[in-house]
Order: C-alpha cells, then sequence, then structure tokens
C-alpha cells in the first residue's frame, strides 16, 4: 500500500512540477508585462473570480464529494451502473454550470462591484480609480467562461484519478500556462490593452485543456452522453455531500476574495503584492501538499468501503508523515529566501526592487501558513473519504468568521501584509480542529512514533535555518548581481539546504525513501 501510494505521489509531483515551473515562468512574463500596476490588478482580479467558482464545481467541493461515490460504485455495482452516474453526473452539473457561467458574463459588473467594491466606489464618485472597475468588468466576461472548461476538465480529472490514471490531470494545467504564457508574448504587445490579451489566453487555456482529456476517458470507457439526473441515486448522494462541502473545501479560497475585497481599497499594487506571493506559496502546496492529497483521497475511499479501519489510519498517517517531511522545510525555504526568490523570478521590465520588497512582506507572512495549508489538503480527505462533509464545513466555517476578524485586526496596522497574517493564522486554526475531530471520532491520532519523527524532522530544519541565515547575502548584493549570479547563487543555496537537510535526516535516523505508514503507537 505504501509503495503504491509513493509511486503515485510521485507521479503527481513530477507532473505537478512541471505545471508549476511553467506557471512561474508565466508569472515571470506577465510580471516583466505589467509590473505591479493598473493593469495587474485588475488581471488578477478578473482571473481570480472564476478561479474561485472552479474551486466549487470542479477540484475542491465536487470532487470532493463526488471520487469517493464514485469509487463506491466502481467497487460494488456494475459497469453500466457506473456508466449511468457518470452520464447523469456529467449533464446535471454541466447545466448547473453553465447557467452559472451565462450568469457571470452577463452580470460581469455586478461581479465586479462585489468584489470589488474599492474600484466600484471611485466609479461612482468619478475618481481615477474607476477605470479598474470599467476594465475588470470587460475582462470578467472574457476569464468567466474559463469556469465552464476547468470544470468538465476536473470532472475528467476525477474520473481518471480513481482509476490510478494521475498523470493526466496533473499534467493538464500545463495548457493553461502554455496559453497565457504565449497570448503575454504574441498577442498582448499587439493590443492598446495588453492586459486584455492575458484574458483571452485564459479563456484559450480553458478551451485546451477540455479537450486535451477527452481521449484518455474514451481509452477507459468514461466518455458518455449527459442526462439531466437531479434525483437519481448517485447525483443526489453527491448533491447532499457537495453542498456543506462548499463551504469547507474552499474556505482558503473564500478568504482570498475577502482579501481581495479590502485590498480593492487599500494603495494601488496591493492585490498584485498578494498574487505574487501566493504565486510562490502554491508551487511547493500544489508539489507536495495537492499532490499528497490527490493520491490520499481514493485511497482512503477504498479503506472505508471496505471498512479496513487500520489501513484507513495507515493511510493518514503516511499523508502526514509525508506532508511533516516535506513541508517544514519548503516552509522554512520559502520564508528565509522570500525576497531573494522574487528578486530572481520577477524583477524585469515593470516589476522592480520596491515590488520585491512589498510581495516579499507578504510572503514572508503567507510562508507562515504553509504547513497548515499542507495539512489541511491531508486531514480533510479523512472526513471525506467517510463520506462526512459536514464536519469540514462547520470548521470551515468557524475559520472563515476568524479570518475575518484577523483581517480586521491586522490590516489596520499592517495593510496588505495583516491580510496574509491573517489568513496563515486561520488556517492554523482550520488545521486544528480538522486533526481534533478526527482524534476525537477515533479516526486518526499522532502517536508516539509519529512525534519522535516530527521532531527529528524539525532538528534537520533548524539546521537548514541556520545554514541559509548564515549563506545568504543581504538584499543589496542581489541587487547588483547580474541576472545570471541571481540565479546560480540562489540555485546554490537552496542546493545546499537541500543537502544539510538530507544529510541531518540521515544522520539521526530517516530514510526518506523507506517512509512507510504506521499504526498509532
Amino acid at each position: 500500500m505504501s509503495r503504491k501510494l509513493v509511486r503515485s505521489g510521485l507521479i503527481v509531483s513530477a507532473m505537478t512540477l512541471v505545471s508549476r515551473v511553467l506557471g512561474l515562468v508565466r508569472d515571470v512574463v506577465v510580471a516583466n508585462l505589467m509590473g505591479a500596476g493598473v493593469s495587474a490588478d485588475v488581471f488578477f482580479f478578473a482571473n481570480k473570480i472564476p478561479n474561485f467558482l472552479r474551486r466549487l464545481f470542479a477540484e475542491g467541493a465536487f470532487a470532493q464529494a463526488f471520487v469517493p461515490v464514485l469509487t463506491e460504485y466502481q467497487e460494488t455495482k456494475s459497469r453500466d451502473e457506473v456508466r449511468e452516474l457518470l452520464a447523469r453526473v456529467a449533464g446535471t452539473l454541466g447545466l448547473l454550470v453553465t447557467l452559472v457561467t451565462a450568469f457571470g458574463v452577463i452580470a460581469s459588473p455586478v461581479l465586479t462591484a462585489l468584489f470589488g467594491a474599492g474600484w466600484f466606489m471611485a466609479w461612482l464618485h468619478g475618481e481615477a480609480d474607476g477605470a479598474k472597475f470599467e476594465l475588470a468588468s470587460l475582462m470578467l466576461k472574457i476569464t468567466f467562461p474559463y469556469l465552464w472548461f476547468i470544470t468538465f476538465t476536473a470532472l475528467s480529472g476525477s474520473i481518471l484519478n480513481t482509476r490510478g490514471r494521475f498523470a493526466v490531470s496533473a499534467f493538464t494545467p500545463v495548457f493553461l500556462n502554455v496559453a497565457i504564457i504565449t497570448a503575454a508574448i504574441f498577442l498582448s504587445p499587439q493590443l492598446a490593452r495588453p492586459e486584455i490579451g492575458l484574458a483571452w489566453g485564459v479563456f484559450a487555456g480553458g478551451v485546451i485543456q477540455f479537450l486535451f482529456q477527452i481521449p484518455f476517458l474514451y481509452r477507459e470507457r468514461a466518455l458518455v452522453r449527459p442526462k439531466w439526473g437531479w434525483r437519481d441515486e448517485g447525483v443526489t448522494k453527491i448533491r447532499k455531500l457537495m453542498l456543506p462541502a462548499l463551504f469547507g473545501v474552499s474556505v482558503s479560497q473564500i478568504n482570498l476574495l475577502l482579501d481581495t475585497f479590502i485590498a480593492s481599497f487599500l494603495v494601488t499594487g496591493s492585490i498584485s503584492w498578494l498574487y505574487y506571493s501566493d504565486r510562490l506559496l502554491e508551487f511547493p502546496l500544489g508539489m507536495f501538499g495537492i499532490a499528497i492529497a490527490t493520491v490520499i483521497l481514493p485511497a482512503l475511499s477504498k479503506r472505508f468501503v471496505s471498512a479496513d479501519r487500520q489501513e484507513f489510519s495507515q493511510t493518514m498517517d503516511w499523508g502526514i508523515r509525508a506532508i511533516i517531511l516535506l513541508g517544514l522545510p519548503a516552509m522554512a525555504g520559502l520564508i528565509v529566501l522570500a525576497k531573494p526568490m522574487l528578486l530572481v523570478l520577477f524583477m524585469r521590465g515593470e516589476f522592480g526592487v520596491e515590488d520585491v520588497s512589498h510581495a516579499g512582506a507578504s510572503l514572508v507572512a503567507y510562508g507562515t501558513g504553509l504547513l497548515s495549508f499542507m495539512l489541511i489538503k491531508v486531514l480533510a480527505p479523512g472526513y471525506y473519504a467517510r463520506q462526512d462533509t459536514k464536519t469540514p464545513v462547520k470548521y470551515g466555517v468557524i475559520a472563515m468568521l476568524s479570518n475575518m476578524v484577523f483581517n480586521v485586526i491586522f490590516a489596520i496596522p499592517f495593510g496588505y501584509v495583516g491580510l496574509a497574517i491573517a489568513t496563515s493564522i486561520s488556517a492554523a486554526l482550520n488545521a486544528s480542529l480538522l486533526y481534533r475531530g478526527l482524534h476525537q471520532r477515533q479516526v486518526y491520532q499522532i502517536g508516539r512514533t509519529t512525534l519522535v519523527f516530527i521532531g527529528k524532522v524539525i532538528l534537520a530544519v533548524v539546521a537548514m535555518i541556520a545554514l541559509l541565515l548564515y549563506l545568504t547575502p543581504d538584499i543589496q548584493q542581489w541587487v547588483d548581481w547580474r541576472f545570471s549570479q541571481r540565479i546560480w547563487h540562489l540555485l546554490l543555496l537552496i542546493a545546499e539546504a537541500a543537502l544539510l537537510y538530507l544529510a541531518v535526516l540521515l544522520l539521526i535516523g530517516i530514510r526518506p525513501w523507506q517512509a512507510k505508514p504506521v499504526v498509532k503507537g
């Protein structure tokens, strides 16, 4: 079981690595084109809203409800019954997301006024920032249809994941990055408003991702004709599981939208600085947290269907250990090397050293919550695999409401950085509540062996931090270096830190490649 999970996790991580690297290239191109000014703020805003809804209709609440039910059907029912479920789900979900997409395109000014209230108020009063409201409303009409295509892409990916075909869905986001990069290089320079070209890149990326997965569905005999099935037994079960999960699995996205709402009242650049720092946070989160969560949900669902509590606990333990092993050093590196990484990746064109400083501050704040974000990705499937979506909702709402309070507390003295601080604290609260719930239900408890494992990892991470603090030059030195020198020194620092981390792990008896799940004890 452990070997299969590790192999699947490595496949997803490898494919995700390609996607995340191209994602960084995309952000480098966008930063060079627009920097952190008005155009960048508006583009990131227009891209964020359909991506938020994507988490509801696609990878988030829907996937968490759909995968356990599909797994149950595949384990207990005939192939025809499974195909009928897929047809009913595709038809029902398709009609709903079509209506939502049409509403989003037509009502884009309303959505812009709702989530960009600061710009809307400026527009009402004839102020300069009112132009952001008009531009965002236009761009949202272009980017919103992305929701339709990515919803079916995620549906296809969920089907393939339950059948062990993890590589396809993990690689698919590459096409979105390629589409945006292509638009930024070839289309945007030809337009008076370059950000419009990027919006069309988002639209094209959604179309390509959708088309890419169709042949793989056909090969799996999972390509079906959609049918309406609101009252179908399987659809009803998914629907009941999905509705409460709309809040539970998307709390972080709702928090990010709240951040955007507040940031629209702050100085120009706030949304962009938060975006660039969040993008660097997403790199290790996708590489490790989401990759592990992707392979662990189908595995946990099978353990629950077979009523194997010991195997369920072992799988959870493997996920926690993997997150600690990879997440702690990633979090430490992200915090210590925040400004050097931003400087190397983004400081060119319209993105200057002042933007590096501003984005670096929010990256440090976001970085403190990286481990919590990762743990949520592993702990939440412990509920969803057992077809319990209500409990994570309760915890998620508590975290979301707490985030609102934290936003007020920290945004007043720290501005946009306070929004990142609030997000990290609410994530830690959410992860704590999820673990406590699993513990109280006797589903999973961290045992003594795993606590010792965590202690050893912390020791190795402390040694890694000490080395980075000792070797990292001051920021002015990074600014004075040529681009090639910056890349070389950053890669050298990362390599030295990784080697020391691995060496300390080996010295204290941890062999990462031999990691096996253990039962509490």
